[in-house]
């Protein structure tokens, strides 16, 4: 019994085919055929920015549909002009058979509570324990009395793998885990429709095959339809019953994973002809890369690091080294740690035990002043851009040039406008970050990071959210710097095509110590069990799965 049968097992015949928003409706026949979403001649623009253009699409009802694109090419828009949030400036969209353009008010509501959403950017309520987050919806709507719903939240999460955080808040969680949160959340209620926007983006691959496998079991048991917007191409070819290509504000292409798969149509074979994250390839080392034993080489040390948090060790002695003017990859699980190392060589944080050497001094011997001085010298890309939203993405680019007094204002701009042609963001100089897409954002982050040249480049987990095409082209810059400026780069990555294909040493975190570290050829090569199933998390799933079958 997979893990997900529980779930219907739990929660009874009747509670498993019950929309608990809306009981007294009439679940979706979906048996019968009938479409629950469709879009006919769809037009959408904000301002003079044209997103959908006469897009047409049906949903058919049972199945796993997938939308693929580029990043910026409208899939966020089309999946909530699906769910009702926007209408459309021209064009039908039913939903249920209903035009929503034609509801408003409490009608409308009725609709969407028959949909659950999951969506890219969590939407977590931050004062909220997990439970209460995914319970949130029934207690709202009063579906079930509050004792009733957090028990049901609690099963769901212990599921996801997520029963021992359920008193935690989304402040304390990684990136990885709140994605399960806003999962769970989505299918608390027995929705009909559920639509995941990115649902593994920051997963690391085990757990990426455990939610597609999740995605999967419910849309079966359940009888559900599910639309997935993903860039992740082991997802869809792992799951999808049909494949919709968005581009140019059109369904461009429609069919089976293996139809798009063969598709000639250049713009397609560019999405998926660069889909390689799971191609595990190790790089080959250069002649002229430094001796990792030499530690006195090492622009990062960390040794016997111990860190406790409500007397939990998340960090257990993390023995851990980044050799000058190398590349090196910190892989590892949701919620392992990884980010806490990185906030410790930031001297964010102290280690209860353990020494951290940046530079080759150490975190414990510097005053504020001095660790404000060492992280100037210290590049970071973060995982969710953090970019100001008050600022434009100029302004955010050359923010720490201006900031800290490097240049005069006139060079910060030449600078910053260099950065933003060679990324292709010249054309959005101007705009607003909440005007631009996520995959955008992402690049402007990038650009920041790189603008004040610096000893030390910290990317964590930089092509999430980025379609395979850029993706490529953000891994590319990466070793570009890494070629071109003497500098020494730590990447957290759940992508293991990516730190196979760039890094120089990779490392790998696991129950708070570092498991394995070496070069890609010899990790990809040890037979420990927990390295080999995590870097090919796809290649064991896709070996047990024809075992199942």
């Amino acid at each position: 019994m997979s893990d997900t049968e529980n779930i219907k097992d739990n929660q009874g015949e009747d509670r498993a085919r019950r929309n608990l928003l809306v009981p007294d409706v009439e679940r979706w026949d979906v048996a019968g055929g009938e479409s629950m979403v469709e879009l006919h001649g769809v037009y959408k623009s904000f301002g003079p920015e044209k997103v959908l253009q006469g897009l047409n699409l049906t949903i058919e009802p049972g199945k796993i549909t997938v939308i693929i694109g580029a990043s910026g090419s409208g899939k966020s828009v089309l999946i909530k002009h699906m769910n009702g949030l926007l209408k459309p400036d021209k064009g039908t969209v039913k939903l249920f058979g209903k035009d929503v353009s034609k509801l408003s008010g409490p009608r409308l509501d009725a609709l969407r509570k028959r949909v659950g959403t999951m969506f890219q950017n969590y939407a977590l309520f931050d004062s909220m324990s997990v439970e209460e987050n995914v319970a949130f919806p029934l207690i709202e709507n009063q579906a079930l009395p509050r004792e009733e719903a957090i028990s049901r939240a609690g099963e769901i999460l212990a599921e996801l793998g997520l029963g021992h955080a359920v008193k935690q808040y989304p402040a304390t969680l990684s990136g990885g885990m709140k994605k399960r949160v806003s999962l769970a959340r989505a299918i608390v209620s027995n929705p009909e429709l559920v639509l995941f926007d990115e649902p593994t983006t920051g997963l690391d691959p085990v757990m990426m095959e455990f939610v597609d496998k999740m995605i999967e079991d419910i849309t079966d048991k359940y009888e559900l339809t599910s639309v997935l917007i993903s860039h992740d191409m082991a997802t869809i070819f792992r799951i999808a019953d049909r494949v919709a290509v968005l581009s140019g504000g059109e369904i461009i292409a429609y069919g089976g994973p293996e139809k798009i798969k063969e598709s000639e149509d250049e713009r397609i074979a560019a999405l998926v002809g660069e889909s390689t994250k799971t191609d595990v390839q190790a790089r080959s080392p250069t002649g002229d890369d430094a001796d990792p034993q030499q530690e006195a080489d090492d622009t990062v040390v960390m040794e016997g690091v111990r860190k406790l948090f409500r007397d939990e060790a998340v960090l257990d002695g993390i023995d851990f080294r980044a050799p000058k003017k190398q590349l090196t990859t910190l892989i590892g699980g949701s919620g392992e740690g990884k980010s806490v190392m990185m906030k410790h060589l930031l001297g964010l944080f102290q280690p209860d035990e353990g020494e951290v050497r940046v530079f080759g001094r150490s975190l414990a011997g510097m005053n504020e002043k001095e660790l404000r001085q060492m992280r100037t010298e210290i590049g970071m890309l973060f995982q969710h851009s953090a970019l100001f939203d008050s600022m434009s993405v100029r302004d955010n680019v050359q923010f720490p040039l201006i900031e800290r007094r490097i240049c005069s204002a006139k060079e910060a701009r030449a600078r910053a406008d260099a950065l933003l042609e060679k990324l292709h963001l010249m054309d959005i100089a101007e705009a607003s970050p909440v005007e631009i897409s996520s995959g955008q954002s992402k690049r402007v982050s990038l650009a920041r990071a790189l603008i004040t040249e610096p000893r030390l480049l910290i990317f964590d987990e930089p092509t999430t959210g980025q379609d395979p095409i850029m993706s490529r082209y953000v891994e590319k810059m990466i070793m570009q710097v890494q070629e071109e400026f003497d500098v020494t780069t730590i990447v957290i990555s759940h992508n293991m095509a990516l730190a196979f294909r760039t890094a120089d040493n990779i490392a790998m975190l696991k129950g708070g110590k570092i498991i394995a570290y070496g070069a890609p050829a010899e990790i990809s090569q040890m037979e420990d069990e927990r390295v080999h199933n995590f870097v090919y998390a796809a290649d064991v799933a896709a070996k047990r799965r024809e075992h199942e079958e």
